[in-house]
């Protein structure tokens, strides 16, 4: 079971089952992910997000309800994970979203560590605390220990959750952006469905 450090008091399914993926996308900014693998506890401050809104949204991997062994996590109840690998190395760590078979999903980009990060630091092979030990979508799964076998847990725990730690961030603290690496999206890749916490040191350089 997780330590004291964590509270271990997971957001309610309620929350990830809202049917506006945009919405959640921004009320997730100052919540806390964490992790409890091979008995690690880590964890930090999500900083940037980016939403995908099937069936419409070209960028997303159910465009157009296309339902396979690989996305099939997104049509369960929001409130699973959905973790796949990005170019057969980077496995990307998701959060369903919505009511079953509406295939809404929220890559998670960055976190602020807080918790655990000696155990980051060998996870990334690394000596110094910087924005690329859990900055970018891949560097910080493999920081907190996540990998494919992770995909479809539930984020109510024990080994993947969220907490509200109560942290709000305003409005116009949210910096909108297009999303990354999805030029394969024509007009949907100009959409404005990142987003981060506006000069955070964690988060992706602005756009």
């Amino acid at each position: 079971m997780p330590s004291i450090e964590s509270g271990y008091q997971p957001l309610p399914m309620n929350f990830y089952r809202q049917a506006d993926v945009l919405a959640v996308s921004k009320q997730l900014l100052g919540k806390c992910l964490f992790t409890c693998i091979d008995n690690q506890l880590t964890g930090g401050v999500i900083v940037e997000t980016e939403a995908y809104k099937a069936p419409e949204d070209r960028a997303s991997h159910a465009y157009g309800m296309k339902r396979t062994k690989r996305n099939e996590a997104m049509y369960q109840p929001g409130g699973i994970s959905y973790v796949y690998l990005c170019y057969g190395i980077h496995a990307l760590f998701n959060i369903v979203t919505n009511q079953e078979g509406i295939p809404h999903a929220i890559l998670i980009r960055a976190i602020e560590p807080i918790t655990g990060i000696k155990t980051m630091l060998a996870r990334r092979r690394k000596s110094k605390t910087d924005r690329s030990l859990t900055g970018g979508p891949g560097a910080l799964s493999q920081a907190l220990g996540m990998t494919v076998q992770h995909n479809g847990l539930s984020l109510r725990g024990p080994k993947i959750w969220v907490e509200d730690i109560q942290v709000t961030v305003p409005e116009n603290e949210i910096l909108a952006s297009p999303r990354v690496g999805i030029d394969y999206a024509g007009e949907d890749a100009r959409l404005p469905w990142r987003f981060r916490i506006r000069n955070n040191p964690w988060t992706s350089k602005a756009a």
